[in-house]
């Protein structure tokens, strides 16, 4: 596919750079009790917590990564990188070692959302 790209000068990269904000990025994956008998009923109690992040407004994005990889999941938070591990912390999955995770600082643009 070739996307026209013409239209989006170095002024309008510009000007829509400095309406960047900073998330924190979340990567989920497999922890080193991936294989517990009880893992479904915990990654249940996990996602009912996304629900209420997002309902709260501080989890923007969930993205679930259903598949053989280590990576369960994305996330991306309203929030600054030391808040996120103190929310993974407490999060049953990673408690309870079905999940792992990394944070990492990332940038977006407010607003965005993925297609309906």
């Amino acid at each position: 596919m070739t996307v026209p790209t013409e239209h989006i000068t170095d002024d309008v990269m510009r000007e829509r750079l400095t309406k960047s904000k900073a998330y924190t990025v979340m990567l989920l994956k497999r922890g080193p009790k991936w294989d517990s008998p009880d893992r479904d009923a915990i990654i249940w109690e996990h996602g009912r917590r996304n629900f209420a992040l997002r309902e709260d407004g501080v989890l923007a994005i969930v993205v679930p990564i259903p598949d053989e990889s280590q990576w369960c999941g994305l996330g991306i938070f309203d929030a600054p990188e030391d808040e996120v591990v103190r929310i993974m912390d407490g999060d049953p999955g990673v408690h309870a070692g079905i999940f792992e995770y990394e944070v990492h600082a990332g940038r977006a643009f407010p607003g965005d959302q993925l297609p309906a």
